[in-house]
């Protein structure tokens, strides 16, 4: 009988980790207690050495009241408060923090301590303060759930197995693959990997290679490679596609006869001039009494989309499409997204639709809500509705840039578009004053050539025909969530599809203001109370607008906010200062607002409240979703950036440093917002050290300051496609 190898070097030496390998080995068998031999055992320990260190730590751990002995010289883990369970956030040099509800501040994770857990990893820790320190750090001694098993990264090839580098810098171990599991994977590919394995002797993990990508920096491998990067497909399955096509698309009498027939309402559509999916329409009438009947139809999707087929199993699973610089990736089959479902202009739709009755100050008098057929008479962009409410609907005729053609425009259109863009200024001013945050963000876009190259760069700002639609959509979420959620001012107890803002956060408004007195803004942020607290911020948005520091300061408000969620635990939402709201008015890109849909349907036939565990699950799985889905949108705008700025290598750029390291600093240039860094040692007037407190770097030798907010002068020294990376070199100061 051979014995089986240790894990340690013999001739006398101490083994290494064993503290956590015991308390590992205990915590996974915290029910049961072992003797020194039953440890040595499963810990591959075979000689008397090895065994007196580990009698010597059981006796240490005791002390320690680690462990506990169960029975004469059998040991346990002793079941104490500090060990918890929580999740890990990864940085990008080797540590991580662990983040745990039931723990005041987030804990800090020393490399040496993650025991193989990655970022996002479900984990158990032991808690404990540093050596000679009140500081309290973290010790994995279990991994409960991988966040996630496959990454995306480049193909090092040696002769009888490769490695694969994973692009994501908080990923500290490449990924062995042996011979047999490359699939034919040549030398420097980008391919998607699997981890299979991590076997408790190797430093590495092993893995198989799912798909060959292609060559780093083509395009469509890029693109691919941040969806898949975050677990998001980029392709339907085939048997979705083929369940797809036997769908019947005919609207009949009969399903006709079940529903608000609308058809004859003056509808019409504004959408972005390149969409394809119009999830949401809106009607309008005078009524004989002066006031206003307003209707918000949404696309119905339930009536295509059935429970328990695999087209919602696939919509369940994508649960929000995700929007790239070149492309949509769809949550729908296109058929359904751009085709049946979505409410093209001249042709009938089944909707559900939200109808207000409203005076001209902008209060609700009467709702309904239910299932209708609806036909769209025209569809603008938002370009040409702004044209109309800028010129007080003064056009007699426009060449469109979706047609190429010119039109008439109608005049009860025109009509239309001016009193609902009134209504919208009285909707959003009410708002405001009852404590809602605007952030009118610019949104960075491209310009592309048939290569989905970018050969410019724009900024979107949100205008009067954006926040019309905008407030009408707000005003039905609002109102869809209120009539479920609430019973004359009591909130009920129906299950219900809640989308939550949370209170910001104290400590990093604190953090805000001090920031932001750098630049001259002393004292604004006021967090009295709520109301305070959103008035001082819009404030100071409002103040910053324009300048060049606005984008870095509404960057870090937007960071002082909690995320919005879905949720069947009302809470209300902060940011929009209402006390019920819900998703209810894009079923074509969102999953939840298909089952706010589906509920709202069961109630309205007197259906009684199904249980909220199954709904907090898929809740959970959307809020995870959508936040995947932001990242790689984000991701594919950095690939954009520093495809753009590879052709502008040689000239100069004056930016705003947006952010301060003890590495280098960041530099957001202000003419396209691309943001690269400018590495410390690479700065060679003087010796730089970074300064926390000023959030600057400081000269040793110079005093000279470069500091957070201040205009600088750059170029580019390198572009890494990749990692998305922009390098910069500082030329000096910009003059004020």
């Amino acid at each position: 009988m051979t014995n089986k190898k240790s894990n340690y070097k013999k001739k006398g030496n101490v083994i290494k980790d064993l503290t956590r390998k015991i308390l590992k080995l205990l915590n996974q068998n915290s029910s049961s207690s072992f003797n020194y031999k039953q440890i040595a055992a499963k810990l591959n320990i075979t000689d008397a050495n090895g065994r007196n260190q580990i009698i010597q730590k059981l006796e240490e751990l005791k002390g320690q009241k680690k462990v506990e002995e169960a029975d004469r010289g059998k040991f346990r883990v002793l079941p104490m408060d500090k060990y918890y369970i929580g999740t890990l956030d990864a940085t990008t040099n080797g540590n991580a923090y662990f983040i745990c509800e039931e723990l005041e501040k987030d804990i800090y994770i020393p490399a040496r301590n993650l025991n193989r857990a990655l970022d996002k990893d479900t984990v158990k820790i032991y808690l404990y303060n540093r050596r000679n320190s009140t500081k309290q750090e973290g010790d994995v001694v279990e991994i409960i759930k991988r966040a996630k098993t496959e990454f995306v990264g480049v193909l090092q090839l040696n002769k009888n197995f490769g490695f694969v580098v994973p692009d994501d810098a908080k990923m500290y171990a490449d990924i062995f693959v042996a011979k047999n599991k490359l699939k034919n994977a040549e030398d420097g590919v980008k391919v998607l990997v699997k981890m299979t394995d991590w076997p408790s002797n190797s430093k590495n993990p092993f893995g198989e290679v799912v798909t060959i990508l292609g060559m780093p920096g083509d395009h469509e491998t890029e693109i691919h490679s941040i969806l898949l990067e975050y677990g998001l497909p980029y392709e339907f399955p085939k048997n979705v596609e083929d369940e797809v096509s036997k769908i019947s698309f005919e609207i009949t009498e009969e399903e006709i006869a079940k529903r608000r027939d609308m058809r004859k309402d003056l509808t019409f559509t504004i959408d972005p001039k390149d969409a394809k999916d119009f999830d949401d329409a809106l009607s309008f009438e005078v009524l004989e009494n002066g006031n206003y009947e307003i209707g918000i139809h949404i696309a119905d999707v339930s009536h295509y989309v059935k429970e328990n087929t695999i087209i919602e199993d696939e919509a369940y699973d994508r649960a929000t499409s995700v929007y790239l610089v070149d492309r949509v990736v769809p949550m729908l089959p296109e058929v359904l997204s751009n085709g049946v479902c979505s409410l093209r202009p001249n042709e009938e739709k089944l909707t559900f639709s939200a109808v207000f009755e409203m005076n001209e100050k902008g209060h609700v008098l009467n709702e309904w809500f239910g299932r209708t057929v609806t036909y769209s008479d025209k569809r603008f962009a938002y370009e040409e509705a702004q044209e109309i409410i800028e010129t007080k609907g003064n056009i007699i005729s426009k060449e469109v840039s979706i047609t190429g053609e010119s039109y008439r425009v109608q005049p009860e259109i025109v009509d239309a578009i001016l009193q609902l863009d009134e209504l919208a200024k009285k909707l959003r001013k009410k708002r405001l004053q009852q404590g809602a945050i605007t952030f009118d963000r610019v949104e960075v876009k491209f310009n592309l050539n048939e290569k989905a190259e970018p050969i410019g760069v724009f900024f979107k700002e949100s205008k009067d025909a954006n926040k019309l639609i905008e407030e009408f959509m707000l005003l039905a979420n609002r109102k869809v969530a209120e009539f479920i959620g609430s019973k004359k001012g009591v909130p009920s107890k129906n299950t219900f599809i809640y989308r939550v803002h949370d209170e910001p956060d104290l400590e990093k408004l604190a953090k805000l203001q001090t920031i932001v007195s750098k630049f001259g803004y002393k004292n604004v942020i006021d967090t009295k109370d709520k109301k305070t607290t959103s008035s001082s911020l819009n404030q100071l948005l409002t103040d910053v607008h324009g300048t060049g520091e606005a984008n870095m300061i509404e960057t870090l408000a937007v960071r002082t906010m909690s995320k919005a969620v879905y949720t069947t635990d009302n809470i209300g939402h902060y940011g929009l200062a209402f006390d019920y709201y819900s998703h209810f008015t894009s079923p074509i890109r969102r999953y939840p607002d298909v089952m706010t849909h589906r509920l709202l349907q069961h109630y309205l036939e007197g259906g009684k409240s199904p249980k909220a565990e199954a709904y907090e699950e898929k809740c959970v799985h959307a809020s995870n979703q959508e936040y995947l889905a932001s990242k790689a949108e984000r991701d594919s705008i950095k690939y954009m950036q520093v495809k753009y700025m590879e052709d502008h290598k040689d000239q100069e750029f004056e930016g705003v440093i947006s952010g301060v390291t003890e590495w280098g600093i960041y530099v957001e240039i202000i003419e396209n917002k691309c943001e690269g860094m400018v590495r410390i040692r690479d700065i060679k007037d003087d010796y730089y050290l970074y300064d926390e407190n000023q959030y600057a770097l400081v000269g040793q030798s110079t005093k000279n300051l470069y500091q957070l907010g201040d205009h600088v002068l750059i170029k580019v020294k390198n572009t890494d496609l990749e990692r998305k990376h922009l390098d910069f070199t500082l030329l000096g100061k910009a003059e004020k």
